[in-house]
């Protein structure tokens, strides 16, 4: 507790015996200096960055080769066979000429006449009376594996053999037959509507079986081009 004396009370107890012993007089508080404020730093001027280096183009996938054109299958020339070898060259009717070759691509040619195109085969040449003639041959083409054969020489032996048999007339049945016969490559339609002559004997294009089981529809076109044939050999006799 804190007493509030006045001087004359101080001095009469000192009197007294009784010190008093006065609260010490605070220091004045000195007010805080006010702190210099650092002026606001300069900006830094950034320098600007050096360009990015190009970053190297990705490179390019290796350019896949261009395919290469497969060869087209290779053709083989069977010798010419007789198909009707023991019909009676009596009985041949009149105005089928002096015989016939057949030119085909065969996938049975040792046995022309085999399977179902075989059979239309068959069919279609009985409808012209030719079963009756012992000089009806077929000249098979087949199929071989690519570079076994180059087929470029089988013009040439179909010549040979057209010049051997004399026949009446040719008849090329299919594209097949009619390009590796004739050297012709346009469509087949075209090459049915012109007339055709192979080592100096008529020729004449017409569908071939496999194809007239697949397109019945053509079978009645297919007869007319044989009733066009007969008229060939009939109008040369």
């Amino acid at each position: 507790m804190s007493l509030h004396l006045d001087a004359r009370q101080r001095a009469m107890l000192q009197e007294m015996g009784v010190t008093v012993w006065a609260p010490a007089q605070a220091a004045p508080v000195a007010a805080p200096s006010p702190s210099p404020v650092a002026p606001p730093a300069a900006e830094a001027v950034r320098a600007p960055s050096p360009p990015a280096a190009p970053r190297p183009a990705a490179p390019l996938p290796p350019t896949a080769p261009a395919p290469t054109a497969q060869p087209a299958a290779a053709l083989r020339l069977h010798a010419p066979q007789a198909l009707y070898p023991t019909a009676d060259p009596a009985q041949t009717p009149a105005g089928l000429g002096s015989g016939w070759l057949i030119v085909a691509e065969s996938t049975t040619p040792a046995d022309p006449l085999a399977g179902d195109a075989g059979k239309l085969l068959d069919n279609m040449l009985r409808a012209m009376q030719l079963h009756k003639h012992p000089r009806v041959f077929i000249a098979a083409l087949e199929r071989a594996a690519a570079g076994t054969h180059d087929g470029a020489d089988i013009p040439a032996a179909l010549a040979d053999t057209v010049a051997r048999l004399q026949p009446a007339l040719v008849l090329v049945l299919g594209h097949v037959a009619a390009r590796a016969a004739l050297g012709r490559t346009e469509p087949l339609g075209r090459l049915r509507a012109e007339p055709h002559t192979l080592a100096g004997r008529p020729a004449v294009v017409t569908y071939d079986p496999a194809f007239l089981l697949r397109q019945q529809d053509s079978k009645a076109a297919a007869w007319a081009d044989l009733c066009g044939a007969l008229a060939t050999v009939r109008a040369a006799r």
